[in-house]
């Protein structure tokens, strides 16, 4: 009679196992959700997408071309563990309307702040940070320039503003 009762009381007490399971699954299938959630955000904050504009390879080439076509020099200052410059990829530099007003008014070059080889670049434009976007004459003397991270509002209007001999 003891076997009889044990299984009666065993069978009360396996009851409650089908919600534990389902409890147990809610939460296995809520974790892998937020888990898959969080790497697409990341993925999305680092990505940025390639953009057609023509890249200058050093500041030499650059002003080279810049005095022979008279259009004035884009420095961008970058790193690749700048995070608003990812953004700024993303955001301005991807754009269609920026790619075509760069490509055909300016003669752009981007500098990686990490490089040795643009260590006289920095000290001579004090660039201490990323990003940092500097309008130059052929002769590398500074227009206009902007630090920090931009949309791309706030960039065309950088990049239309008058030259400074234009405003007087």
């Amino acid at each position: 009679m003891n076997e009889s009762a044990a299984l009666a009381s065993s069978s009360v007490n396996t009851a409650p196992l089908p919600n534990r399971i389902r409890r147990f699954n809610f939460w296995r299938y809520f974790w892998l959700s937020f888990l898959v959630v969080s790497l697409a955000y990341a993925w999305y904050c680092f990505y940025a997408p390639a953009n057609n504009i023509v890249w200058v390879d050093n500041f030499v080439s650059a002003q080279k071309q810049s005095a022979i076509t008279g259009k004035p020099i884009l420095l961008y200052f970058t790193g690749k563990w700048c995070v608003p410059c990812r953004v700024m990829k993303r955001q301005v530099w991807a754009d269609k309307e920026v790619e075509a007003l760069v490509n055909a008014q300016f003669i752009p070059l981007s500098i990686d702040l990490d490089s040795p080889d643009n260590a006289e670049l920095l000290t001579r434009y004090n660039v201490r940070g990323a990003p940092v976007v500097i309008v130059t004459d052929p002769l590398g003397n500074a227009m206009r320039w902007r630090a920090g991270g931009m949309g791309k509002s706030e960039f065309l209007e950088l990049l239309r503003e008058p030259k400074p001999l234009e405003g007087n």
